[in-house]
């Protein structure tokens, strides 16, 4: 059967029909064909000549040279209509195939949720769980994907000030990801040239730098203070934060927050929020009644050794019902008769192991 369209392998010849027959265009009229004259490559190249190219050529030519702009400078997320993923394992009589960690990286919506200040938190971690393991099971469109969203993330934090030591944190995994995989593993296991990654590699670096020498400007507020709250309200605030890190920060901004973060129920209370859950050991600290437990202490010596509990302000969610991913504002096309109850939290981990096949 003849296949009917433009060949892609060239842009094939354009003729014209004389009173002679039909003759073939060629580029300045006959003049390649009756003298070896030179072309002049840079005129011939330029997008100023568009005249020079005839009927289809000049359109295939055209349209070439946009779409290798676009590849090479595009800085944006490949954009979807849809915000939600369905998650696919297997094959059916319906689907084939099965949905990968890197297409669900493009498909879902990772640029526009690092701008709200609830996903965050969770974008970054989810990008850190990505750099320590499943950075090399991304396909290339993902990885270029990547480091697109990467660079949004660390510009964020470069001009709100938010949370750069988690990015930190995130930079750091992801440099020493790239240098096993660079250095110590081989090029083999890497899409791309290995120049691309060592480019990434500096981008990195300079990241880094421009994190570690950010200045925070001093707000000059002539309004009420997190000193001037009563007592009570500034102890009720430091039991609000779940990170040890942000407590012992507070704590040295004034000696009064000092005296309240180094309260003994105050790191009781973090040690039950995060460990509770477990394991059995876990489970039954108590406070002893001669109260002497260091429990700052306990705090970090549990931290060693036991995952700490996980909080967003708003996370992915997995609908059993449907096996769709989605952010929950978003919303997806669910059939079930009672939405909600099919409705699950998906941690940053459980996130990765959606796509483990």
């Amino acid at each position: 059967m003849p296949f009917l369209g433009k060949d892609w392998r060239s842009p094939g010849w354009s003729w014209t029909k004389t009173e002679h027959g039909w003759k073939r265009i060629v580029f300045f009229g006959n003049e390649l064909e009756d003298s070896n004259t030179e072309i002049n490559l840079t005129a011939l190249c330029s997008d100023d000549n568009e005249s020079l190219f005839v009927g289809d050529v000049c359109e295939l030519a055209t349209t070439k040279r946009k779409k290798d702009f676009y590849n090479n400078n595009t800085k944006s997320q490949f954009v979807f209509r849809d915000k939600w993923i369905y998650v696919q394992k297997g094959s059916t009589k319906e689907r084939h195939g099965y949905c990968t960690l890197g297409e669900a990286l493009n498909r879902l919506d990772f640029s526009s949720a690092i701008q709200d200040l609830r996903r965050f938190n969770y974008v970054a971690k989810l990008f850190q769980l990505i750099a320590r393991s499943q950075l090399t099971s991304l396909s290339g469109a993902a990885q270029k994907n990547y480091f697109n969203i990467l660079e949004k993330i660390v510009r964020k934090v470069l001009e709100d000030y938010y949370n750069p030591r988690l990015v930190k944190e995130l930079l750091q995994d992801l440099s020493s990801t790239l240098h096993s995989l660079t250095i110590h593993v081989g090029r083999c296991v890497l899409v791309g040239n290995v120049n691309i990654w060592m480019c990434r590699l500096e981008t990195i670096v300079r990241w880094q730098e421009e994190l570690n020498n950010m200045q925070i400007p001093k707000q000059m507020c002539t309004g009420m203070t997190l000193s001037d709250l009563p007592l009570h309200m500034q102890n009720k605030i430091l039991y609000k934060l779940s990170d040890a890190c942000d407590i012992i920060n507070l704590g040295q901004a004034t000696p009064t927050l000092h005296s309240l973060s180094e309260n003994k129920t105050l790191w009781k209370k973090l040690c039950h929020f995060h460990f509770s859950d477990s394991r059995p050991f876990c489970r039954n600290l108590v406070l002893p009644k001669s109260d002497n437990v260091d429990w700052k202490l306990m705090y970090f010596t549990l931290q060693k050794h036991y995952p700490m509990k996980e909080q967003y302000g708003d996370t992915l969610h997995f609908c059993k019902h449907c096996s769709i991913l989605f952010w929950k504002d978003f919303g997806h096309p669910c059939t079930a008769n009672d939405p909600d109850s099919c409705l699950m939290p998906i941690s940053p981990q459980h996130f990765i192991d959606l796509f483990r096949f």
